[in-house]
């Protein structure tokens, strides 16, 4: 497992800290779940949830990008 030094404020510090001490979690299982929750991975788990859900699709290749498409529209229209 790598190590990571990051520099918070004082305040961002003692908030994630009650966080983690609430929830009986280490400070890096928070960031690691929080990286989960917002979608970070590596490229090859990336790669590999493309594949699995292409093996999974009824869609088109047309369909599909119509589809992608339209997201990509939707999340610039939010505010």
């Amino acid at each position: 497992m790598s190590r990571l030094t990051i520099t918070l404020s004082e305040t961002r510090y003692r908030a994630l800290k009650e966080a983690s001490a609430q929830r009986d979690k280490t400070i890096g299982q928070l960031i690691d779940e929080s990286l989960d929750f917002y979608g970070i991975k590596s490229r090859e788990d990336a790669r590999d949830l493309v594949r699995r859900a292409r093996a999974r699709s009824t869609l088109t290749d047309p369909q599909a990008m119509a589809a992608a498409q339209e997201q990509v529209r939707a999340v610039r229209r939010k505010p």
